[in-house]
Formats: structure tokens, sequence, C-alpha cells
């Protein structure tokens, strides 16, 4: 019988593409079984939220990255919705013609938004005097009361939390994906929940808050708390995380502990609503359910492993102009790109240095596990360093690993007026627009940018050491920094997208990675946007 760390192992190569072989898709787009972007529990209330709370000051988006500059906000059902408004809210209508669609704070591959959020709070002023479970629907934005909590059950499960904590829950529905991407849909939904979780934790900081991945509880337990206990059907969805929400600022750093109940007891309460249908009819891909079944977590020990300290101290603000609200609500993925447009070689810096994890900034602090991914870089048009490919690991104690298991003709030179924090490294110099465009599927976005990356994962050992369960994180740490890196475009008046469409062993090939040590996870290239002026950009909600 074959193992769930070989059904991962199984998964991951048969959905890689390549230049011979994709991997299996839908073939077509069947219109008429298009997925409901929004998913309803009908028959729960549903609890209206102000999306422009004006009691809430919006902060400075460089103060948001660094935890500590911004004084904690109080609990309230105004500080609930501007968390909410500011990770998985609608950021704009777009409409062509007579078609309407939306966009959202946290990015998803095509536009399709696997992800679900879920809140499991005390008693919130203006929000409710009991305990609850809620799910979030942002094309309304509102929450959906799906159970009323025992008081008793929540400080019971409550109590080895700092005072004023509240939890968000994720979850995915592949088959959103599934429709259009087929066997590789798991990777997107994974991405998906990472740009989630670092919208999440930027939201939080931007409140004064402070936000963390719970990595020991199961995902059976996950899935009880959030009324999703047992997922099956083509609209299954499939529990992924809990994540603490801290709103009381603290100097203390001890590993929270949270119980969850039995699953029996809480699938005893009153639980509301049911489902609205996403689509009429499905396509079944067995090997999607196989690695969700094998990547489900067990209970773990809690653990919080450190993340380096930067050494970049916060000094004066460089950007004393740019609200974190401004620049989540216009974040948008770049449809094409000029292939002209240049890049400051200290906008490149300050952008590579927000994707590098440190404890210092609040997205990143929210895994819990030290870093696993390192970045790629194909260099095109940045003033000051030669074109050519580049590496930065994430830490110095990878490099070693790093240096070892790659080709042995890279240059390993570090660039003039670097700063020593990065460990940044030209492998290779010239012109590889071309390379980055093959390797990205032939989409010539990746050759048009300012740079583009491929995100490079420790692999298959992570997986050895804490199990196939660890599999869906890594693709969670890759999507996190794609969300970093897509706030840094807009905050240096560029654009960025997302590319999941890439060639895995071929871009292993370039770089002489031969095993499944390391595994290229996620594509993203950064430049000058093309605007496409059929479309009209409408508000994301009235008023």
């Amino acid at each position: 019988m074959v193992g769930d760390l070989e059904v991962v192992f199984d998964y991951h190569e048969a959905t890689k593409h390549g230049f011979k072989r994709y991997a299996r898709g839908p073939g077509h787009l069947d219109w008429a079984t298009q997925p409901d972007p929004f998913r309803r529990y009908h028959g729960a209330p549903l609890i209206p939220l102000d999306p422009s709370p004006a009691e809430i000051q919006d902060p400075l988006y460089d103060h948001a990255l660094t935890w500590g500059r911004i004084p904690a906000a109080p609990l309230n059902s105004r500080s609930v919705s501007w968390l909410l408004r500011h990770s998985l809210a609608l950021s704009a209508w777009k409409q062509a013609g007579g078609t309407a669609w939306a966009l959202r704070v946290n990015p998803s591959s095509g536009n399709l938004h696997p992800t679900e959020g879920y809140l499991v709070t005390g008693p919130v002023h203006g929000l409710s005097d009991e305990p609850g479970v809620y799910h979030y629907a942002p094309r309304e934005h509102g929450l959906e009361r799906r159970a009323v909590l025992p008081a008793e059950i929540w400080k019971g499960m409550t109590a080895g939390l700092p005072p004023g904590s509240l939890l968000m829950g994720i979850s995915s529905i592949h088959w959103r994906e599934s429709w259009k991407y087929g066997e590789r849909a798991y990777r997107y939904c994974q991405l998906d929940v990472g740009h989630a979780l670092a919208a999440i934790g930027l939201a939080a900081s931007g409140l004064g808050w402070k936000a963390r991945l719970l990595d020991g509880p199961g995902t059976e337990a996950v899935g009880a708390l959030l009324g999703l206990p047992h997922p099956s059907g083509p609209e299954a969805e499939h529990a992924d995380g809990l994540i603490l929400i801290q709103t009381r600022q603290t100097d203390e750093d001890a590993i929270p502990k949270l119980e969850i109940p039995d699953g029996a007891v809480l699938e005893s309460l009153a639980w509301q609503g049911r489902p609205n249908e996403l689509s009429p009819d499905h396509a079944k891909w067995e090997i999607i359910e196989a690695v969700a079944r094998a990547s489900r977590k067990p209970a773990t020990p809690s653990a919080m492993e450190s993340l380096p300290w930067s050494q970049e101290e916060p000094g004066p603000d460089v950007r004393p102009g740019l609200l974190l609200s401004h620049l989540a609500l216009q974040r948008r993925s770049a449809v094409s790109m000029d292939g002209a447009t240049r890049m400051s070689a200290s906008a490149f810096f300050r952008m590579l240095r927000r994707a590098v994890p440190t404890r210092r900034q609040g997205p990143h602090a929210v895994l819990p596990w030290s870093p696993q991914a390192h970045l790629a870089l194909f260099v095109h048009r940045v003033d000051g360093l030669s074109p050519g490919l580049y590496m930065l690991p994430s830490t110095a104690e990878a490099l070693p690993d790093l240096r070892e298991a790659m080709r042995g003709d890279f240059l390993w030179n570090r660039p003039p007026e670097c700063p020593q924090e990065l460990l940044l490294f030209q492998l290779l110099e010239g012109d590889l627009r071309q390379a980055a465009a093959q390797i990205s599927c032939f989409q010539d976005i990746a050759g048009a940018g300012c740079f583009s990356t491929g995100m490079i994962a420790e692999f298959e050992g992570p997986l050895q050491d804490r199990g196939p369960w660890f599999y869906p994180r890594l693709f969670w740490e890759c999507g996190l920094i794609g969300q970093m890196l897509y706030l840094e475009a807009e905050a240096a008046g560029l654009r960025a997208t997302g590319i999941g469409c890439y060639f895995d062993d071929p871009m292993h090939h370039l770089l002489g990675l031969k095993s499944r040590r390391y595994q290229d996870l996620y594509h993203l290239t950064v430049g000058g946007p093309i605007e496409d002026d059929r479309l009209t950009t409408l508000p994301a909600y009235p008023g």
C-alpha cells in the first residue's frame, strides 16, 4: 500500500509541466459549469459590516510592516470589519460590455478564489454578545453566523491563548480551481492560502494586532470547529488552518495553546445554513482528492520556530505618503507588461528585503516555521545591476547547501551596492529574457518585466522530517512571499503577476538541481503594466 508521503511525491511529479507534456487539465472550459465565486450559507443570518469604518485610522504601509509601530485598536465590530476589508474582501469590480466580475484584496490563480474565510470569536461589541462561528461573505462584506458557541466551550478552548484573542479560519474549495486547471489546481489552491495568510497578517498589523498560524491543531479538528467536519463530494470544502489574532500588544512570545473540543461536541451544536451549490455539474479529479487526503495534518505539539532578526532598523519613513489601505485595495495582477520600464536598485533591494522573512515583519511572522523558500531571480531591467540570473537565499544557514546543490560553474558574485543584510548573488550574467519567458510556459510577461522570480523550496527533507502534511505549507510560504512582492510592486509604482504555469524540471535544470532536495513552487514577475482601457473599474461596495 502506498504511503501518504509517496502519494504527495507522486502527485507533485505527475502535475509538473514540461516542454513535451503539460499536467492533465480539462482540455476546454465548460462555461455552463463555471463555479460560483461566492459561497453562501442559505438560512444562516447575515450580519452586515461597514466596509469603511470612519473610526479606524488608516496606517502607513511601512509602519504596518513592522511590529509595534501602530497602537492596538480596540476589538469591536468596526475593527473586525477593517481586518476583513483589507484581507479577504472585494477590492473592485471590473466591467467589459455587459459582463462584470469582482477582484479581491487577496489574489487568486485565474481570479477563481477557492479560499474561504471564517471568524471564531468570543463576544464582540457591535457583533454579538455570545461567542460564535461565522463565515465571511465577501460580496456582501458581512458575517454569516453559522453557530453560537456556549460560553464554557469558548472559555475552555481559549484558556491557553492571550486575552483578547480571536481566530480566523481558512479553507479551500478545490473544484473552483480544478474547473479550469485540472490536476495542478491543488497547488494553486495552496498558493492562494499563502496570499490570504499574508493579507491577514498585514491587515492585523495595520490594527496594531498580531497574527500567527496555529500549527498544532490537526485538519480534522480545524474542520470541526469551522463547521466543515467531513468534506465530501465535488464541491467539498477542505479546512486549511487557524490563525490566532492577538488584539492586545504584549512582549511575551509564549507558544499559544488552543484546546479544540471533541468533534462530536462541535457537531452537536445548532449549525445554521446550508452551502449553496456552486456548479450544476462537475469533473472529478481523483489525484487531487488523493493528495488532499494524504496532506491532512494530524495534531502535533504546538511550536514556534524563530525567524532571523532583521538588521534593518525602522528608521525614517522613506515612503511617508503610502497608506496601507491604498496599497491593499489598489493591488492588481498585471495582464501584460511594456517591456521597457526600469526600476531603481534601491527599490529592487527594498522589495527583496520585504520578501525575506524576518521577525520584524508582521506578515512573515504569521508562519510558525523557519524559512524554507529561496528566490531565483531573472533580472532584466534594474538600474545598477547587470542583467542575468541571481539567487537570494532566505537565510545565511541555507547558503552552503544551495551552493552545493546547484551548478558548479555559477559565479556567486555579490552585486555592488547590495545591502549587507541581503544575501544576493549573481549566478549568470547576460540577457535571460527569452529563457525566463520559455520557462514560464512561453509567457512573454516573464521576460517583459523588470525581473521575474522562481521560488525554490527545500522539499524532500522537510516532508520527510515533518510529514506529508507539510506539503501544502511549502506553497503557503511561497504564496506569502508572492503577496509581499505584489504589494511592494504597487509601492514602487509597478505591478506584479503570479505565474503558476511554468516548466518545473527545466527550471531545475537551469539551476543544476538534480533531485527532490529542492523544488520550484511558484513564479512571479514585476514590471511596468500595460493597462487595458477597454475595462471599466467600479467600486467594490456602494457608498
